[in-house]
């Protein structure tokens, strides 16, 4: 399973080339991916997927801005499904598994598809790396709170996202 991963990883960086913002932030998401799983302790076996869609999941960004000049999600989830796909059959990776992974790579930015623990957990630990950009993280702590809890269904992803800000 290290294996697939450290492939996974290895590929990613090949895509992403010298782009360092995609890399660290695909390597964060993988971080918190890691520490909510192992917070929540899910007895699922789906550990590799999240882990594998942690870093896959912004692959196709790249693509999507070459194509269609934009990184809107609908050309993300577009684009980065085939690439990932690719990239997964060249680690080893089942197609059980593949097929979990890029479901999720697929919809990634919509919280509507979450359909299972390893969607929740890949869709916080994106939405952790990405709070401070929002601008409720700065706004009013009972909005950022608010925003919290209602995205993040797992207690260990609440307390990561609410430790980042403290209360004002």
């Amino acid at each position: 399973m290290q294996n697939m991963l450290e492939k996974t990883i290895k590929e990613m960086n090949s895509i992403f080339g010298d782009d360092v913002k995609r890399i660290n932030h695909a390597m964060e998401v993988l971080k918190h991916s890691s520490a909510i799983y192992n917070g929540e302790s899910p007895e699922d076996g789906t550990r590799i997927i999240v882990e594998l869609a942690a870093v896959l999941h912004d692959i196709g960004i790249k693509q999507a801005e070459s194509r269609y000049n934009s990184t809107a999600p609908v050309y993300q989830h577009r684009e980065g499904p085939p690439l990932a796909k690719k990239v997964l059959e060249e680690a080893g990776v089942d197609e059980k598994t593949a097929s979990r992974v890029l479901y999720i790579i697929g919809n990634h930015h919509y919280r509507s598809k979450i359909d299972g623990p390893d969607f929740q957990i890949l869709w916080e630990a994106d939405l952790i790396t990405n709070l401070p950009e929002f601008p409720v993280f700065s706004g009013n702590y009972a909005k950022f709170e608010k925003m919290v809890n209602f995205n993040f269904k797992t207690r260990t992803g609440r307390e990561i996202a609410l430790s980042l800000r403290k209360r004002q």
